[in-house]
């Protein structure tokens, strides 16, 4: 069920009143994104001074926070000796088999260059407390959250009709599944949606649908719902804007897997100005 035009048109200073989540609603993109760095390094730090291990769940989208998180690490000497991250999702290729670290678009690969690898050496997390969902060990990544605890905080953004992680909703003519099973959905192999092929295409390989790897391997719903605390992230601006409301107003529905967030007992949804205004196509 979509939203009225009542919805999608409610300015954003009444919002509030009509949110089914928190929410905070940041100047800009370079001020959200500071704001998702912040904190991430602040409960890292946090964390280490009270000798405690982290345990995150992290995105490959948004990125942009990633090098202020290097920069703010690096400089205020924040150590990820003690951190695990759980990577939301992985891109695989036709197969189902995930594609190689060094191909360009491997969220394996994009992690170790923008944040990973960029940390000094004296402050990198090991290698073995990078977690990643691989499609032929697919209940490992869940197992491996088990092991340390659970996670703190799943860290996150919104995809286009309103997935998280690749949580995409399931279409089909011939069967569906409700909302309490999407809700408890392990780690996944999946065909991309064409709207996601079409998406991706567009913001990384100039368009063209054919450089996208087909099918991805993602992090169930159950384990992100499992998190102590839930932090998504919207910086999108125009595309994102309907999606955002969704996310906000819509009823839980499996068609728009982030509708889903709504009732976790510690959850706030973060966007710009930009991202904030009404979503109808007169604005």
């Amino acid at each position: 069920m979509d939203l009225t035009l009542d919805q999608l048109t409610v300015p954003v200073g009444d919002l509030e009143a009509h949110s089914k989540v928190k929410f905070n609603v940041l100047h800009d993109q370079n001020t959200l994104l500071y704001e998702f760095a912040r904190s991430i390094a602040d409960e890292i730090q946090a964390n280490n001074h009270a000798n405690r291990s982290t345990h995150l769940i992290v995105p490959v989208g948004p990125v942009g926070q990633y090098p202020i998180l290097v920069e703010i690490c690096n400089r205020e000497r924040i150590s990820w000796r003690n951190t695990h991250t759980f990577n939301m999702d992985e891109y695989c290729d036709w197969q189902g088999r995930r594609i190689p670290a060094e191909h360009p678009l491997s969220f394996r690969g994009i992690m170790r260059r923008v944040l990973f690898d960029r940390l000094d050496p004296e402050l990198r997390i090991p290698p073995d407390q990078t977690h990643f969902p691989d499609p032929l060990h697919i209940d490992q990544i869940s197992q491996d959250i088990e092991a340390v605890g659970g996670i703190d905080t799943c860290y996150g953004g919104i995809g286009y009709h309103g997935h998280i992680a690749f949580n995409e909703p399931p279409i089909s003519r011939w069967w569906r599944i409700s909302a309490d099973e999407f809700k408890n959905s392990k780690t996944r192999i999946l065909s991309l949606a064409e709207d996601s092929i079409v998406m991706n295409s567009i913001r990384n390989t100039g368009g063209n649908p054919e450089n996208l790897p087909p099918m991805a391997v993602t992090l169930g719903m159950a384990d992100i719902l499992a998190a102590r605390r839930i932090r998504i992230y919207c910086p999108g601006g125009m595309w994102q804007r309907h999606t955002v409301r969704m996310a906000l107003l819509g009823e839980p529905q499996v068609e728009y897997p982030a509708t889903l967030l709504q009732g976790h007992s510690d959850y706030v949804l973060y966007m710009d100005t930009e991202t904030a205004q009404p979503a109808d196509y007169t604005s």
